[in-house]
């Protein structure tokens, strides 16, 4: 039996989806700034570059199927206001933190708008499942030309964010993170990387 989407959450899927890559790239902007590690802060900037690429890429859809890019939804809506409350925690961590404590915060900030992001990203994939006529193609390789990204994104962007908290705590950390060491694509991935992690002290 095929199911039938509901217009209206699709739209709002959609809405809330560009709005997280447009809140993404401000916060990206502003984590480049703010991380210390050369290293984390290249991985940053690929990020950021790849996430404009996603806008674009989502931009190119909803013209595609006849969507405003800027139709107005409830979700939307408060999906930017926590995209610009994350881009403005980094810039006050930067103003108030030491530098260690401001790329921490950056971290954690790009990790809360990340696991929004991936979210995002597999659902756009089982609409695009349940979906038919062309439709469904134009949100299918809309996917595929995201989600493996998306996935980067999230499981790298975490190792970081846990190293180097255990850093600043005076704990062993494992820099660069065990998941970019092992190029971690999947979560039984970085589960494993996570476990692995004692070893590579």
């Amino acid at each position: 039996m095929k199911t039938k989407l509901s217009e209206m959450q699709v739209t709002e899927l959609l809405c809330q989806a560009l709005e997280t890559e447009r809140g993404g790239i401000q916060i990206y902007e502003r984590a480049v700034c703010a991380v210390q590690n050369e290293e984390l802060r290249a991985e940053f900037g690929h990020y950021l570059k790849q996430t404009r690429q996603h806008e674009a890429i989502l931009t190119e859809l909803f013209m595609a199927i006849g969507l405003d890019t800027e139709t107005e939804t409830p979700g939307r809506q408060v999906v930017a206001s926590l995209g610009k409350a994350l881009a403005q925690a980094i810039d006050q961590a930067m103003a108030n933190a030491d530098p260690a404590g401001a790329e921490l915060v950056a971290c954690e900030c790009v990790v809360l708008a990340e696991t929004k992001d991936h979210a995002n990203w597999e659902l756009i994939g089982k609409v695009a499942e349940a979906d038919t006529g062309e439709r469904a193609k134009l949100l299918s390789a809309a996917y595929e030309q995201v989600e493996k990204e998306e996935d980067h994104h999230l499981y790298h962007s975490k190792g970081w964010c846990r190293e180097s908290w255990l850093q600043s705590l005076g704990l062993p950390a494992v820099l660069p993170p065990p998941e970019e060491v092992k190029q971690v694509e999947t979560a039984i991935g970085a589960a494993r990387a996570e476990q692995a992690r004692d070893s590579m002290h």
